[in-house]
């Protein structure tokens, strides 16, 4: 459609206008197709960090913890993940040629007793499965497929372990153990012991990482030519053989998935380059290691031959590195994905940021922020993961807030599997405001729901109004959520997604009127403070611009809220402040109730960056001191006060 003359009207106003046409002549499939939809606010994107297990990197955090201190260590992960709006963990199962799960085929991991092959008195992956299914997290068991040991001793293994039971099976190699790529019942052995946790549990995906063939080692060659000579044949080269021997458990893997379960992924994460450009006319505008010719990974024919879902290669350099520059490989990753159908998620370096030792580049808290707008230059780049958890928790020189901040203001949905027809659309969706906030209920037949709210009473769906995710407001397995935040009259739409994360058209609407709020933030006039009040713009989980802190004394010295309450009556408080481990566990807020004052003590090191409520009290009509933050507490570290909120129920 031609449209010269809307060309002088103010931009957001031609846009409106274009979309309100296209919305009026068009399908609405294809309507939603038309939307304009903000890339700072992408509907599908995996979120995900790699939880690492060798070597107690992330968890356990050491060996011999009991099984509560691992269950509430790992739950605190999954916690950290959600607090992060990410939507998937890949949490590391098979770390050395052992098993998180009872497997019949290899020990238990030394990693979570200290001891290969003892029994750590629980379940470890069924309750990861089901701790990460709560949250809606996918769960996506991370598998090395060839190291044995990190040392080179076979004595080490406990004497039932497959790799002393075969001991033609492995071979050592720069003071480790592994087993041998070249040797088929090798390759049968470890794909039958993968599958065992991919037909027992409801996991959502396989990952490989990138320990094929070992790294080369200066000085020491591969102990496998009388494996070469034994199984070789048809092959003249050693080189060619090694990666036909990768291709096969890749190929093979991919296969036996999917025949058990179409809907689980399978990706790997290789080394960031696989030839440079000036070995391969194919490859890179790179000059490092080569993972197609160092570890025998010929990742560019798995993505061409379809036999990942989605590879995430570990491009853990920053922008504008000359042997090898972020922007650089994302580009040529891209090209090589696209027309595949092959997913591409970027493995990023967290564990770089502000640590010491790195590149000046990594000592900039928007080095990783960046990465992921140079991603949006990318359409092929489905989502990011990171390296490793405990990395994203220390958030260094607050470079992960940063990029929370910019990239994951909203939830996003995972992307979509396969080609099949969506669930149906959920029905019977129900809004009903409560105390503690919207109450919303639904029938419907997925095995996960995405909840959307918009402002106002809206009883059908625009389609442009889920084309993004900026009006998702979370996703559940649940058919039930309390949504807390809502103020004035809003509208949700409830949509079903199944295992493959096809999405329903959405539920119709389910309005909750309400009295609008009343929000008070600290760097307006009603709010006041004395002297000894700081001022700071540090955290990304700060209301507005700024926020006010003072460190404990025995003294009240209060911070006050002032608000106008339109009349007398219940109401609920809620307060926003952003978190930290060094904030304070029990910081004073005091509410000016019509009966009098009440405190109510918040942990400010946890659960910042959103509403949370002090309850509903009583409130007299009126201008005056509402909620107040104190000074006096005997717990450590800063009080915050940012922003309150009173809604009337």
């Amino acid at each position: 459609m031609k449209l010269p003359f809307v060309t002088t009207l103010p931009r957001t106003l031609l846009a409106t206008f274009i979309v309100l046409v296209v919305t009026l002549v068009t399908p609405r499939s294809e309507a939603a197709a038309a939307c304009a939809t903000d890339p700072a606010t992408p509907k599908r994107q995996l979120r995900a960090m790699w939880i690492s297990t060798v070597a107690n990197i992330d968890w356990p955090s050491r060996t011999g913890l009991s099984v509560s201190a691992q269950q509430a260590e790992l739950r605190s992960w999954l916690d950290l993940a959600v607090s992060k709006r990410m939507n998937a963990v890949m949490v590391q199962v098979r770390p050395t040629a052992d098993a998180f799960w009872p497997s019949p085929y290899e020990p238990w991991s030394q990693w979570l007793t200290g001891a290969q092959g003892r029994d750590p008195g629980y379940d470890p992956l069924a309750f990861l499965v089901a701790e990460a299914h709560a949250r809606d997290l996918e769960l996506h068991a991370w598998f090395n497929p060839y190291r044995v040991a990190n040392d080179d001793d076979p004595a080490t293994l406990v004497s039932t372990h497959p790799a002393r039971v075969h001991p033609d099976w492995r071979f050592a190699y720069g003071g480790k153990l592994y087993y041998n790529p070249g040797i088929p019942e090798v390759r049968a052995f470890i794909e039958d012991a993968i599958m065992d946790a991919v037909t027992r549990y409801d996991i959502d995906g396989v990952h490989l990482d990138d320990y094929f063939y070992p790294y080369p080692v200066s000085g020491q060659a591969l102990p496998d030519s009388a494996t070469f000579s034994r199984y070789g044949g048809g092959f003249s080269d050693i080189g060619d053989w090694r990666r036909d021997n990768v291709d096969r458990l890749v190929r093979e893997l991919d296969q036996r998935v999917h025949a058990a379960k179409p809907w689980v992924s399978f990706g790997v994460s290789p080394f960031g380059i696989w030839r440079n450009s000036t070995t391969d006319p194919l490859g890179s505008r790179t000059s490092g290691l080569q993972s197609y010719d160092a570890i025998y990974a010929d990742t560019r024919l798995w993505v061409k031959q379809g036999w990942v879902d989605y590879v995430a290669p570990q491009i853990y350099w920053n922008i504008g590195y000359g042997p090898a520059a972020y922007e650089v490989l994302t580009a040529w990753w891209s090209d090589v994905v696209r027309g595949t159908g092959v997913g591409l998620v970027v493995g990023q370096a967290a564990y770089r940021v502000g640590a010491s030792g790195q590149d000046a580049a990594w000592q900039d808290p928007a080095e990783l922020s960046d990465h992921l707008y140079d991603n949006r230059k990318h359409p092929e780049v489905t989502g990011d993961v990171y390296f490793s958890a405990k990395d994203v928790r220390a958030d260094r020189i607050g470079g992960f807030s940063a990029l929370v901040a910019a990239h994951y203001s909203r939830p996003a949905l995972p992307p979509a599997r396969g080609t099949g027809n969506p669930p149906p659309a959920p029905s019977s969706t129900s809004a009903v405001r409560t105390s503690t906030g919207v109450t919303l209920s639904w029938q419907g037949s997925g095995s996960s729901y995405a909840v959307y709210r918009v402002d106002g009473a809206v009883p059908t769906a625009d389609p442009c109004s889920i084309a993004d995710a900026r009006n998702l407001l979370t996703t559940t397995r649940q058919t039930s959520y309390t949504d807390t935040t809502a103020t004035g009259t809003v509208t949700y739409y409830v949509t079903a997604l199944d295992r493959w994360r096809q999405e329903s058209a959405p539920s119709g609407g389910a309005t909750a009127t309400g009295a609008s709020a009343i929000v008070v933030d600290n760097a307006g006039t009603s709010f006041t403070a004395g002297s000894a009040w700081g001022t700071s713009a540090y955290s990304a989980q700060r209301y507005g611009a700024d926020y006010r802190f003072a460190t404990p004394v025995a003294a009240s010295d209060p911070a006050w809220f002032t608000a106008t309450i339109p009349s007398a009556g219940s109401y609920r408080v809620e307060v926003w402040y952003p978190s930290d481990p060094g904030y304070n566990s029990a910081t004073p807020y005091i509410v000016a109730t019509s009966s009098g004052n009440r405190t109510v003590a918040v942990d400010q090191r946890t659960g910042g960056g959103q509403w949370r409520s002090l309850g509903t009290f009583t409130l007299s009509a009126g201008t005056s001191k509402v909620v107040g933050v104190s000074r006096w507490t005997s717990a450590t570290g800063y009080v915050v006060a940012d922003a309150v909120r009173i809604t009337k129920v």
